[in-house]
This record gives structure tokens, sequence and C-alpha cells, in this order.
């Protein structure tokens, strides 16, 4: 009895002095330099579908479909042969019952023959990569923008006003008709530099914000333009709680991502079979923006139309690109920059018949 309690304290100080790895979005096991495993996070109890209690005092070796390359890691280790080592290998998991992939950084503790293992899977780190990628092209593109918009207002100005000098000068219609063609051009160019510099110029206003009051503001908007022949479908989670946000920010976020939808559904419309769908959900343990979060908002606005076109996939949120002729090709930048200011992320999967446009924002 005495060893069983004298074992069980041992367990606990060892669980309170990792217990940091718990908040590590990515999973983390400490080994005895022999592969036994003393400590698992949460995440890594969550991939591979095993208590932490059931798996301290296994194998670790045991959960690898090629094991050689960890026990060579270990030896090395063990030896002193180097700081860190990586290798690819795949995580065997009880549930689900499939292996996984996963890049492995093998590194020694700062007490003698302690190993920590942290595991890396091959999909989520391409996924991050994507997301640190698309996050310094935005930073980029908005950067770009604003200077670009603010080099073309002050001359665009210039030309307007000297069209309607020289109109003010002239007595022949025809000539004036000329003149007219540049103020009304100036006028449109106006309008989308406006549009360019409105999310530097507005500012931030927080409140609590119900998103269920935001996609029903959007879905009474998108109804009202497009009364027959589509189908607004709501299916909502209500149980997820308010947050703090801009509420006029996400309400032009998500109704620039349904108008786009809306318009790549004229065909369907036409026929009768066009449906769009507002579907919100809790997302736990979800990293995004290079952070993990406990909970999350996940807002999917899904279409059935034709898709986004694989020319443009990988640019959509990028300023002036547009799958549409005429489109501006700002709707999709500016409900980026607006979500990225509630530290959240959009991304987008699409197939001809669905198009999903999934917003994540984190809850408190």
């Amino acid at each position: 009895m005495a060893e069983t309690e004298k074992t069980s304290k041992l367990n606990e100080r060892q669980t309170s002095r990792f217990s940091a790895f718990d908040w590590l979005p990515t999973p983390i096991a400490v080994l005895t330099s022999d592969g036994v495993v003393v400590f698992v996070n949460a995440e890594l109890e969550d991939v591979i579908g095993q208590s932490r209690r059931s798996l301290e005092g296994q194998s670790f070796l045991n959960f690898f479909s090629d094991a050689k390359p960890l026990k060579h890691a270990l030896a090395g280790a063990k030896a002193n042969e180097f700081a860190a080592l990586r290798y690819d290998s795949e995580l065997l998991r009880i549930k689900p019952e499939e292996s996984l992939p996963v890049h492995v950084i093998v590194a020694q503790s700062d007490l003698p023959g302690e190993i920590i293992i942290e595991l890396l899977p091959i999909q989520q780190q391409t996924k991050q990569d994507r997301e640190e990628r698309l996050l310094d092209q935005a930073q980029a593109n908005k950067e770009l923008i604003r200077n670009l918009a603010h080099e073309i207002k002050n001359p665009l100005g210039g030309i307007r006003g000297a069209a309607q000098l020289l109109e003010m000068e002239m007595d022949s219609k025809e000539l004036t008709e000329y003149t007219q063609v540049i103020i009304r051009e100036a006028d449109r160019l106006q309008i989308l530099v406006d549009r360019l510099l409105a999310p530097h110029k507005r500012p931030h206003v927080v409140g609590d914000v119900n998103i269920h009051e935001v996609c029903e503001r959007v879905r009474s908007l998108i109804v009202s333009e497009f009364p027959k022949g589509l189908r607004v479908i709501r299916d909502y989670d209500t149980s997820i709680p308010e947050f703090r946000g801009d509420l006029e920010q996400l309400i032009q976020a998500v109704l620039n991502i349904a108008h786009n939808a809306s318009l790549a559904l004229a065909d369907k419309i036409n026929e009768g079979h066009a449906e769009l769908t507002f579907r919100t959900r809790i997302a736990r343990q979800s990293t995004f923006g290079k952070q993990r979060y406990r909970l999350a908002l996940e807002l999917h606005v899904i279409d059935n139309g034709p898709g986004v076109p694989d020319s443009i996939k990988d640019r959509i949120f990028f300023p002036l690109i547009s799958g549409r002729e005429g489109g501006s090709g700002l709707g999709l930048t500016l409900a980026q920059t607006f979500v990225q200011q509630h530290h959240g992320s959009i991304e987008c999967e699409s197939v001809p018949g669905r198009t999903d446009f999934k917003i994540l924002i984190p809850l408190p």
C-alpha cells in the first residue's frame, strides 16, 4: 500500500511539472531514455484516443508503425549525440483506428535520462504553414492597396476638378460630353478607392455580438434581393454564446460572402434549385492564426453553385481578383480583413456543386 501511494505521489509531481504542455496545440510525450512514457499532454491523448493514465508506463515504441527511427533517436539522446533530432513517421492510434503521418522532434530534457517528443501532424503542419503564408500575404496586400489608394486619391481629385473648370469654359455641348465622361470615370474610381480604404478608415466598434443576429440580418437582405428560386437554409447551434466584436463589420463580412454565393447561383436560381446554408457550430480545441483556442465559433456559408474556378482558387482573398465579369474583387478581401480584425480566420473549400466558406472566431 505504501509503495502504491509513493508511486501515485510521484506521478502527481510529474504531471504538475509538465502541466504547461497541456496548453500546447501539438502532441507532446515525455519518455525515459528507454522509451517508457512518463507523461503525455492532452493533445496527445486526443490524437491517440487513449487516456493519460493508460498511456503512462507503456513503451512509446509500440505506437509507431516503424519503431526503429525512435529507437535510434533514443539511443542517440542517451549517448548525448545531438540536442534535437527530426524525422517523419506514422503514429498508430486507438481511436480512430488509422495511422497518422507525423513529423517527430526528439529533444533532451534538462534532466538526464529524460526525453521530450513533439509530434507535428503533417497535414496540420501543412495547414498551419498555409495559414501563415496567407496571413503574411494578406497583410502585404493590405499595405500595398492602402498605399496605392492614397497615391491615386490625390491626383484623382485634381483630374475631376480640372474637368469641371474646363466644362465651365466651354460653350459647345459636344465638347462637354467629353468632360462629363472624365468626371463620371473619376467618380467611379473615387468610389473604388473609398472601398479600398474603408476597412482602415472606419473605427472598430466593439460590443456584444450574437452570431445568429448577424446571420438573420444577412439572410433578410439576401431574401429581399433574391425572393424567388433561392432557398436559404438555417442550421444553427443556439447554444453558442455571445462574444465581443463589431456587429456591423461581421454583418458586412458575412453579407459579402453570401452575396457572392448568391450571384454565383444565378443559373440554379433560374431553375429554382439554388440553396444557401448558414450553419453555426462550436469548435473545440481549435488552432488558427498561430494560436490554439479552447472554444471558437465556426460559421459556414455553403452554396450548391458551380464552385470557385480553379484558376483563382488560391487567390480568391486577394484584392481585385474576381471570378465574375464586372466584379470588383473586393468583397472577399474586405470579409477577410474584418474577420482577421476579430482574431479569426476564413477559408474556402470548393468543388462543383458545393462551396463552403468557413469563418472561425475565438469565443470567451
